[in-house]
Formats: structure tokens, C-alpha cells, sequence
């Protein structure tokens, strides 16, 4: 008789107090306190103070909205497996049915119609990619097109006799704003006081409970919902088990082309969103040919520098929104004072890799750092067209940072055939 032997039983080692892994949340919170003082101490140095002004927060706020809505529709369709390069085409869909709704029955119908007009540009790219299992950068090129085309056409059609602009369409009724009281009102004093730190804190806080209107919380909102919607859910796990590998999904009963037409259906709705926030913006509360800017593309760099995580997904939003809101509020001599701000934060990370022994990396930063600062050095200010294109600039070197750490889906872009794991 033979008896089976198993090995003992033991527990995995625990690890050393040293080695332990710092939360989540400590990360984040350590970042943003690590950006808030470094632009502290470039506002007070440089004189910049619309660097942590109410009105530059508020104004990032409302920029970084459509980014943050193109990204969230990207992260939805990228991670059922579907590359979505046609954010753009959705948003611009999105920003004609805003206004077409909005026009005749106000912001509310302006909402819906952004995300209709938004979610039949995805609809149009699930049947591409998921039914006929078209190259999904070709389509997603296809649909931009199209989006461009058809909302010039129905621009020139039904705008052109009201506004007697075939580019332009009538003017649009926006929301209401509100702010959080007394909490806006006691930032505002501690603001003006002009202590160092602590009014550029409150400067900036004040911004994010001030002049609010329905789509800000929606889509801060919209943030944690796609989080436990995604990770916490068995539709999410579902979905999500699509971009990994979606012939192991299918074999275990996921109906892999409906999760791929339902998140990339989605993902066109939240970019149609993204194009009705650009069309209920104060600043233009209208259709405007052009107005999405190529905020779809920066949508998708958001995610990507996110690493196809909503909260990453929101730091970059609001990163691109920021540099968007102070070229705008304040023009080239505020973006100039930013450099002075990229070569701090250039020389703490090379003397914090250096303490880690990465030389490498730190002699890269250190270097970085030299350089603009003798951009910084030597010009008085950002010439107004190359402040304009800030935000794009910081898109390219942000992906550039971030390139290593990226784990995206991993059959992402892949062409799936129903039953190919037979």
C-alpha cells in the first residue's frame, strides 16, 4: 500500500517592515501635497500668483471636464479589449447634439443629446470592430472623419438659417452655478490674506467648490462609479476579462461581442458627454466648428497616463486641464513661471533617485532640469502660439515619463472571431 506524501503547509513570508508597501492613497496624497508646494514656492518666487488663484481652478475645472469625460469613454472600450482612436469623431458628434438639443429644450436636453449623438458614434464603431472585425485605428480614424463631415453638413442644414453662420449654431442656455457655502466665502478671505502656502492652498481649494454647475459633479462622480462599476462588480470583472483574454472569457460563458458592443456603445456616450460639456462651457454655450481642439486625443493620453485606471485617469485630466487653465487666464508669462516650477520638481526627483541609487534616472532629471531652466532663463516669456499648445506639449512628455510603467489590456487591439477558442 502507498501512501501520498504532501509537502507542509506554510505560510508565506511576511514582509519585512522595511519592504512594505505604501497604500494607494498615501501616494496620491503625498503627490498632490508635493505639487500644491511646489507651486507655492513658484507663485511666490516668480510673482505668479494666478498659478493658485480661485479663478485658474476654476477655470481648469471646466477644462478638464471634456478631457476627463473623452478619457473615462476611452477607459470603458480599451478595457473590453477595443482601441477607441475615435474619441475625437465622438466628441464632435457630441457637441452637435448638445447644441441641436439644448437650442430647443435647454441643458438638460442638451446632456442627452450629447450623449446620444456620442454613443451612435460608438455604436457605429462596435459594429466595425466587433461584427466585422475591422482594424480598430482604421475605424476609429473612419469615425473622426465622419464625425467632422456630418456635423459640418447638419451645421450648414438646420444651424445656418438661425445663426446665419453655417459654422456656428445659436446660442445655448447654460446651467446654473453654485457654490459651497460658507466653505467658498472662507477660502475666499484666507485667499486674499496672501500668506504664503496657505492662501495659495485655499486659492486652490476655493476653485473646486465655487462656480459649480451639474457636470462637475457628474463627472467627478462618474470617477468612482466606473472604479466599482469595473473592479467591484461581476459585469466589470466580465467586461474587463474581454481585454485580457477573451477566448479563456468565452469558454467560461461571457458573451464576449455583447460586453464589447456594451462598453464601446458606452464609451461613445461619455465622449458625447465630454462634447456637451465643450457646448455648455460659459465661455461658448454653443456649437463651434473646430471647438473640440483635439481634446479627444488628449482624452485618450489622460487614460493611457493613467495606465487604464479611472484615479490615474482623473490626475491626468486635471494635470492637462491646469496648464489649459492658466495659459488661458493668465497667458505666457504665467507658463513661463510653470518652468521655473518643471526645473524644482526636475531637481527633487533627481536628488530623490540619486538617495535611491537610480543614477541613471537621476542624471536624466538633473539634465531635464538644467535645460528648462535655461529656457526659463533665458526668455521673459512663453510667446503666445507655443503657450497656446501647452497642454498638447505636456500630453508628449508626460507619455514620455510614464512609457515605463504602463500595463495596458492585454489582448487590446486584437481581432476576436466568436468561437476561435473551439
Amino acid at each position: 500500500m502507498t501512501t501520498l506524501r504532501t509537502a507542509p503547509v506554510t505560510s508565506p513570508p511576511s514582509p519585512s517592515p522595511g519592504r512594505r508597501r505604501v497604500p494607494a492613497w498615501a501616494r496620491v496624497l503625498t503627490v498632490v501635497v508635493v505639487g500644491v508646494v511646489i507651486l507655492s514656492v513658484t507663485a511666490t518666487l516668480t510673482g505668479q500668483y494666478q498659478l493658485t488663484s480661485r479663478g485658474t481652478t476654476q477655470a481648469a475645472v471646466l477644462l478638464l471636464l471634456p478631457i476627463l469625460f473623452a478619457g473615462l469613454g476611452g477607459l470603458w472600450s480599451e478595457r473590453s479589449g477595443i482601441i477607441n482612436i475615435g474619441l475625437e469623431g465622438m466628441m464632435i458628434l457630441g457637441t452637435w447634439g448638445a447644441a441641436w438639443a439644448g437650442y430647443q429644450w435647454g441643458p438638460w436636453a442638451a446632456v442627452a443629446g450629447g450623449i446620444v449623438f456620442g454613443a451612435l458614434g460608438g455604436l457605429l464603431h462596435a459594429v466595425a470592430t466587433v461584427t466585422f472585425n475591422v482594424n480598430h485605428i482604421v475605424s476609429g480614424v473612419a469615425i473622426t472623419l465622419l464625425g467632422m463631415g456630418v456635423t459640418k453638413y447638419l451645421s450648414t442644414l438646420l444651424f445656418e438659417p438661425i445663426s446665419q453662420n453655417p459654422r456656428q449654431s445659436p446660442r445655448v442656455e447654460a446651467f446654473e452655478t453654485f457654490s459651497v457655502q460658507p466653505v467658498a466665502d472662507g477660502l475666499a478671505s484666507v485667499e486674499s490674506q496672501q500668506r504664503v502656502l496657505l492662501s495659495d492652498v485655499a486659492g486652490l481649494l476655493g476653485g473646486l467648490v465655487s462656480g459649480l454647475t451639474p457636470l462637475v459633479i457628474i463627472g467627478f462622480a462618474l470617477v468612482p462609479i466606473s472604479y466599482v462599476v469595473l473592479w467591484h462588480t461581476r459585469f466589470g470583472l466580465r467586461l474587463r476579462s474581454c481585454g485580457e483574454n477573451p477566448v479563456a472569457a468565452e469558454s467560461l460563458g461571457v458573451k464576449v461581442a455583447t460586453y464589447k458592443y456594451i462598453a464601446v456603445v458606452t464609451s461613445g456616450a461619455l465622449a458625447g458627454l465630454g462634447g456637451a460639456a465643450l457646448t455648455l462651457n460659459p465661455g461658448q454655450l454653443g456649437y463651434l466648428e473646430g471647438q473640440t481642439g483635439g481634446r479627444g486625443y488628449i482624452g485618450l493620453a489622460a487614460m493611457i497616463f493613467g495606465n487604464w485606471r479611472p484615479g490615474g485617469l482623473l490626475a491626468g485630466s486635471a494635470l492637462f486641464g491646469y496648464v489649459d487653465g492658466v495659459q488661458l487666464r493668465a497667458g505666457g508669462e504665467a507658463v513661463h513661471g510653470l518652468l521655473y516650477g518643471a526645473t524644482i520638481l526636475a531637481v527633487g526627483l533627481a536628488l530623490l533617485w540619486a538617495a535611491r541609487r537610480r543614477w541613471r534616472a537621476a542624471l536624466i532629471a538633473a539634465v531635464a532640469g538644467a535645460a528648462v531652466y535655461a529656457v526659463y532663463f533665458s526668455i521673459d516669456t512663453v510667446p503666445r502660439e507655443f503657450a497656446a499648445y501647452a497642454p498638447q506639449l505636456v500630453t508628449l512628455l508626460v507619455l514620455a515619463v510614464a512609457s515605463q510603467r504602463l500595463r495596458p489590456p492585454a489582448a487590446i487591439g486584437v481581432e476576436y472571431r466568436r468561437g476561435e477558442g473551439d
